[in-house]
């Protein structure tokens, strides 16, 4: 049980990122995930949308799975940029930081 080495991933083949927003009611998820198929070569499979529906799938065929691992983690990179997180991280419950609401808020005065 103990005496099998264990090997960890170094280039994840799935990735769950979020982005959760408050102020600009934003609720978003973005899934990564590389498969390979029948002919030899991997799929790149991104699925996107607002976190509690389906959202929309695209898959991306490449040559072998290094190739759809790099293209894997170019889109991650660019994801985290825009503010979102991975779902392992201790920082997923807290919103975005990204980007300040700048949406002026409206008091409503009262008439007499």
């Amino acid at each position: 049980m103990f005496d099998q080495p264990v090997q960890l991933e170094i280039f994840p083949t799935d990735l769950h990122l979020r982005r959760i927003d408050s102020a600009y009611n934003m609720r978003r998820f973005y899934r990564l995930s590389v498969q390979r198929d029948l002919f030899g070569g991997a799929c790149l499979i991104r699925e996107w949308g607002r976190i509690g529906y389906r959202g929309q799938v695209m898959i991306e065929t490449h040559d072998d799975e290094g190739k759809a691992i790099t293209a894997l983690m170019k889109l991650a990179a660019a994801k985290r940029k825009r503010g979102y997180l991975g779902i392992g991280t201790s920082d997923l419950g807290q919103e975005s930081q990204t980007r300040s609401p700048t949406r002026p808020v409206r008091l409503s005065a009262a008439r007499s």
